[in-house]
């Protein structure tokens, strides 16, 4: 179902529902996903630096899935800095999150993130929740094309 090409950033710190994301991202056709576990990761990954600095081995993602409370740097943090990026910002950033905060929520779309989702805690209104969210982001959702988009660290190639 979801787009051949289709790269996904998934930052999740919690095992369990990395696992689950990644079991459904899978079920809809998505194999190219990366997951980190912490937002300092997250923002290594995406600007190209210290262990990700290999522009080949790093592609930019599609879209990233991201959860806001995160070790190192938190997902508002992250989401403040994709968007603030010039070489980073038309990523389309879904915020899975368990907080019901409308503190969170609110900050969360001021930092212009794309969708807010509160992740079920029943399993199977979780799944069904990854399933609709691979069904929009990785079917139906257009992203910006890569050939577009500046260089996140600064150097043309």
């Amino acid at each position: 179902m979801a787009k051949e090409s289709c790269r996904v950033l998934l930052v999740e710190d919690d095992d369990d529902h990395a696992e689950l994301m990644l079991r459904n991202l899978r079920d809809s056709g998505t194999n190219q996903v990366m997951r980190l576990a912490d937002g300092e990761a997250a923002l290594d990954y995406l600007h190209r630096r210290g262990a990700f600095a290999a522009a080949a081995q790093t592609p930019l993602p599609d879209v990233v899935l991201l959860d806001l409370r995160l070790p190192k740097v938190d997902g508002l943090q992250v989401l403040k800095e994709i968007k603030s990026s010039e070489a980073l910002r038309r990523i389309p950033v879904v915020v899975l999150t368990t907080s019901e905060s409308e503190m969170d929520l609110v900050r969360a779309y001021d930092l212009a993130a794309n969708a807010y989702v509160v992740k079920p805690v029943d399993f199977y209104k979780f799944v069904a929740m990854m399933h609709d969210i691979g069904v929009f982001w990785l079917a139906w959702n257009r992203p910006a094309s890569g050939k577009h988009r500046a260089n996140p660290s600064g150097s043309s190639g």
